[in-house]
This record gives structure tokens, sequence and C-alpha cells, in this order.
């Protein structure tokens, strides 16, 4: 093992030291502030959220909501990967193809969440509407990230490609890919969140059956702070879960032609729910 190896492993393990530090911190203060409201109604510490996880992680209902949110928010991020790769990459090959598809994208960036709600139940059944309202959200995000990252390779990688005439193939996996990939992984952290933030809120007000949303506005009718918050857990995890496995395949095939992919920042990864 070299010594910047080493190192890297001595960082990792300071990070999630502190990582851990100031989880137990927020957790603290969490529910010293539900000891001093002392209002279950209202605020309900920690303990009594993980107590109530308990109760619900056993029963198949749990699994079931779990598992339709999950595959519906899911399908509407890759869909949005999908599409938003294909379009990127045709707007940096034609400026027309920019032209018709720039307003669109900003169209959809900037309609607010609930709109696209309403309209999908106008048109279809909720059963779809998670997956279309995700989809929606993380398309422009992975849009402008990718398009970002095609318009900021390295001209004179390029240019060599072309002059020693390297097949197409061949140059987009050794020349496009590892340039443009670090720009996707920057696109797809992002949009995960917006994917579910927006399919949760969809469901919520959809009411979709057997959903994760559906449990959420039963517990807000029966004051059921306990079970707001511990679905609001189970959504942060398996966010943070699908975020950690995108990220890990993009990183895997980056790392099949060389070093693993980095984050790479980048000022059209902002994004929101309105």
């Amino acid at each position: 093992m070299t010594g910047r190896q080493v190192r890297g492993r001595r960082r990792a393990t300071t990070q999630r030291a502190r990582v851990a530090v100031a989880v137990v911190g927020w957790l603290v203060v969490w529910q010293l502030a539900a000891a001093a409201v002392d209002q279950h109604v209202l605020l309900v510490g920690p303990w009594d959220v993980a107590v109530r996880l308990t109760e619900l992680v056993p029963t198949s209902a749990f699994w079931a909501a779990v598992t339709r949110t999950l595959v519906s928010i899911a399908a509407g991020f890759v869909l949005a990967v999908v599409v938003g790769v294909a379009l990127a990459a045709a707007c940096a090959a034609s400026r027309w193809a920019d032209a018709v598809v720039a307003p669109v994208v900003v169209t959809v960036r900037a309609t607010p969440v609930v709109s696209f709600i309403i309209l999908v139940l106008v048109w279809t059944d909720a059963s779809r509407l998670a997956l279309v309202v995700a989809f929606l959200m993380a398309l422009p995000v992975l849009h402008a990230t990718v398009l970002e990252g095609i318009r900021a390779r390295d001209v004179r990688l390029l240019e060599m490609a072309r002059v020693f005439a390297v097949p197409w193939p061949r140059r987009v996996t050794a020349v496009d890919v590892p340039q443009v990939l670090p720009f996707l992984v920057a696109g797809c952290r992002t949009g995960v969140g917006l994917a579910w933030k927006a399919g949760i809120a969809a469901e919520v007000i959809g009411l979709p059956a057997g959903t994760i949303g559906e449990q959420l506005y039963q517990a807000r009718l029966f004051l059921a702070t306990a079970d707001v918050l511990a679905w609001t857990v189970v959504v942060v995890v398996l966010a943070a879960l699908t975020e950690r496995v995108v990220v890990a395949a993009l990183d895997r095939a980056g790392g099949r032609g060389g070093e693993p992919v980095r984050r790479r920042p980048s000022g059209l990864e902002a994004g929101g729910v309105a």
C-alpha cells in the first residue's frame, strides 16, 4: 500500500468520524427539542421514531409501499437519464436541435411541480403519477449537466482523434465518455434528490394506493407525527441508497478505462421543487 493510499484511507476514516459525530449531535438536539415541546402531536423524538420504524418494517404493507414507490421513482429517474443524455447529445450536435429543445427544458425547469401533478392527474390515473413527475423534475438537470460536459470536452483530444482517424465507437468510449461522465455523475446526484422529493409530493397529492405518499397522507390525517417522521426517514434512506447505487454504477463504468469517476462541480446542477 502506497503512502498516498494510506493518507487517502485516513482522510476517509476521519471524514466518516466527523459525519458520525455530527449525526449524533443533531439527534441529541432533536431529542432535546422534542422534550422541550413535550407535545407528541407537534414533535416526537428520535427514539419514538425508531420505535415506530421497528413496528412498521416487519409488516407486508410497509414493504409493498416501499417497493411500489421505489419502482415508480427509479423508473422515472432512469428514463430521465436516458432522455436527458440523448437530448444533450442531439443539442451538442445540432444548433437546430438545441434551439428546439432549449425552450422546452427551460419551461419544464420553471414550472411548479404542483402544476405537473394536476395535469398528470387530469390526463391519466394516479398510478403513473410519481414516475412522470420524477422524470420531469430530473430531466432538465441531467440535460443541462450532460450538455455542459459535452461542450467542455478537450478540443485537442478531439482533434487528435480526428487526425488519426479513430473509429467513432472507439472515440466515444476512449475520449468522449471519460470527459462527460463526471458531469453526468454531478447531474445524477442532484437529479436523484429532485426525483424523490417530487415523486413523494406527487404521491401525497394524488394518493395512488399502496405508496409511501399515501401512508404520509394517512399519518397527517390522524396527526400521527411519529408515522410522518418514520416514513420521512425511510424516504431519506431510499434516496441516499439510490444515489449511492447510481454513482457506484457510473464509477464502475468509468473505472473500466482507468481512474474512477470523480465528481466535477457544475453551475447547472442546482434545482428545486416548487
